[in-house]
């Protein structure tokens, strides 16, 4: 109730609030595809080189947010363009941008005079100080990921679960990977705002993870996986409020807990209906 109250009377609250609906508009459509393709390790690299771009940013006086998001489009479509090419290096340059991600980013920010506490926010994340600009980015953001889904939706469907039989209907697979990945980019600089890039992962997969559980088809999976996205950040801010804990760790360990839960949850029930099941066959 105090959590409750609280959001109507703080503005910040508010912004927290409907940018954790925002995110989760893009983690649940993109994260189904990144479950579905099995490319959390490749988003993970993505995520970890924006910190690069946002300090070079931040160097030279720009929006750290532009900084991450050329950092990631240019991330995504180097990534896709190896792994298209020599598959068998994919493993090792994610890794390499991963790390030299992280490195040029610490060395920007170390050459940046001051301590830049709007950074930092971005490395870990601070939902609760969104901006009413950034949400209108966030929104623009969302909107262009949507558009992409709804005119490629069965493009997109066919390369995310059989690549060469796309290929061989005539689909342009290299052409709608590349897209694929620039949208997880753009989804990577959504969900750093409120989780940090360190978590950003975890909110990426694991609403879509659960979703998977429990319906077979794309389109449900990634309403069920954003539904589950806002109960999520809704829950994780709800709790983190009174205690005053980090409102990003809180979401990402709600979500955890949940996947924790679902899965082994589902292993009880199966195990139990086999049993059943073969308690049936010896009764008949």
């Amino acid at each position: 109730m105090a959590f409750l109250q609280a959001v109507i009377e703080h503005g910040f609250l508010q912004h927290a609030l409907i940018g954790g609906v925002l995110a989760s508009i893009g983690c649940g459509i993109v994260g189904s595809y990144v479950v579905v393709r099995r490319i959390g390790f490749l988003a993970g690299g993505i995520s970890h080189s924006v910190l690069g771009g946002m300090g070079a940013a931040l160097y030279f006086g720009v929006e750290p947010l532009s900084g991450a998001v050329a950092a990631a489009l240019l991330s995504a479509l180097l990534i896709g363009w190896v792994s298209l090419r020599w598959r068998e290096h994919e493993d090792t340059l994610i890794g390499a941008l991963w790390a030299v991600g992280m490195a040029v980013g610490i060395l920007f920010i170390s050459r940046t005079p001051g301590y830049n506490v709007n950074l930092m926010s971005y490395l870990f994340g601070n939902i609760l100080m969104v901006p009413e600009r950034e949400l209108w980015v966030m929104a623009a953001m969302d909107l262009l990921v949507v558009a992409a889904v709804v005119l490629f939706y069965r493009p997109f469907q066919a390369v995310a679960f059989d690549e060469e039989f796309a290929r061989l209907r005539g689909v342009p697979v290299t052409g709608f990977y590349l897209l694929l990945l620039c949208m997880v980019a753009l989804t990577v600089v959504l969900l750093i705002q409120v989780v940090g890039l360190i978590l950003v992962i975890a909110l990426l997969t694991l609403p879509a993870a659960i979703a998977a559980q429990y319906v077979h088809t794309l389109g449900r999976m990634m309403g069920l996986a954003t539904l589950l996205g806002i109960l999520f950040t809704v829950s994780g801010l709800a709790l983190s409020y009174e205690p005053d804990l980090p409102a990003g760790a809180t979401i990402i360990l709600v979500a955890g807990l949940a996947y924790l839960l679902s899965t082994v949850g589902r292993g009880v029930w199966r195990g139990r209906r086999a049993r059943l099941g073969t308690q049936g066959v010896r009764d008949g």
